[in-house]
């Protein structure tokens, strides 16, 4: 049957797609045509987004996973792999912080952040590689943030952002020749879940911080991914920075 969806027969997994970013950009690449496999810790939102995914006609697999765990992130990998026959699409998503200056942040937090944010994208592209190297193609996407290129009050998030912005674009070139792109999307202020994670005194502080301001929604990040994995095969958008219009 003849479609005009850009990524029909495409095959993607969401690492971190049980809320905000990850599920938003599920469903941007299921109106496009994809099949997701969808993964994160929390099965009961995967399970509820598989449904509204399976309501509009798409193609879902939910895994439960840690990206953080090695043995879980590569298990999650070779079950999309499995179940669908092909990687097309990577895209981590997952992603923790702590907004506050050294001093204020514990070491239980840095080692989180180091293991969600940094290992958490080795672990999967490490599994995924051989399938879309032996396929000679392949996507894959990382989410880091705009920490990752200038500078903020927040010492180890923004390490771990600055390290994963700095890998993206090293693997980049590394993997370019095998016909496998990399995207590193680089977000300001989303309006998600993400500071309800934190301790209340920090997330006050954060919240202090951005005000009134009118912060990117999730759907916006979704659309800029979409756009950068809807490219031609010979064009690789390398980063895409994306900060509200008040946000300095």
């Amino acid at each position: 049957m003849q479609t005009d969806k850009k990524l029909s027969g495409r095959v993607a997994l969401i690492a971190g797609a049980s809320s905000g970013i990850g599920a938003a950009t599920a469903l941007a690449l299921v109106e496009e045509g994809a099949s997701v496999a969808i993964a994160a810790r929390r099965m009961p939102r995967l399970e509820a987004l598989a449904e509204r995914i399976r309501e509009r006609g798409g193609e879902v697999l939910p895994i439960e996973a840690d990206v953080s765990d090695e043995a879980q992130a590569a298990a999650m990998v070779q079950r999309a792999i499995g179940d669908f026959g092909r990687l097309d699409m990577l895209l981590c998503v997952a992603g923790v912080g702590v907004a506050a200056p050294f001093r204020n942040t514990t070491t239980a937090e840095y080692r989180e952040m180091v293991e969600v944010n940094f290992l958490g994208l080795l672990y999967p592209i490490h599994a995924a590689l051989p399938t879309m190297q032996r396929q000679g193609a392949g996507h894959i996407v990382i989410v880091s943030s705009g920490t990752g290129r200038y500078i903020h009050p927040s010492t180890v998030y923004s390490g771990t952002k600055h390290a994963a912005s700095a890998m993206a674009e090293s693997l980049r070139r590394e993997i370019g020749r095998d016909g496998i792109r990399v995207t590193c999307i680089e977000p300001g202020a989303v309006r998600t879940e993400f500071t309800s994670h934190m301790r209340a005194s920090v997330r006050e502080a954060v919240e202090q911080r951005l005000g009134d301001m009118e912060q990117l929604e999730a759907a916006d990040i979704a659309a800029a991914i979409l756009y950068a994995v809807t490219q031609p095969r010979r064009v690789n958008v390398n980063i895409l920075t994306l900060y509200p219009t008040e946000q300095a």
